[in-house]
């Protein structure tokens, strides 16, 4: 496989990965909703501490994305230019 290609495969499978956490974190956040309607206090510091780890690891994902994004248009103008 060649290295675009690489590049490719790898930035699909990160998109996986944000796809799949902002999904989670979603999920999360109507859970957050569900516990503050019934006050239950103790869930509701639970999940917010969740929501708030999964808020970070979200922009560390976009970070990798959009690194791979720029390593791929590199390899793609060097690519075009061989």
């Amino acid at each position: 496989m060649n290295k675009f290609n690489e590049l490719v495969f790898k930035q699909m499978k990160t998109m996986d990965e944000l796809l799949n956490t902002q999904s989670e974190l979603e999920r999360y956040e109507r859970i957050e909703r569900q516990l503050h309607n019934l006050h239950n206090e103790t869930a509701l510091k639970t999940v917010r501490e969740r929501i708030v780890c999964m808020k970070s690891r979200l922009t560390e994902i976009q970070h990798i994305f959009e690194k791979q994004t720029n390593e791929l248009i590199q390899s793609y103008k060097e690519k075009s230019h061989s």
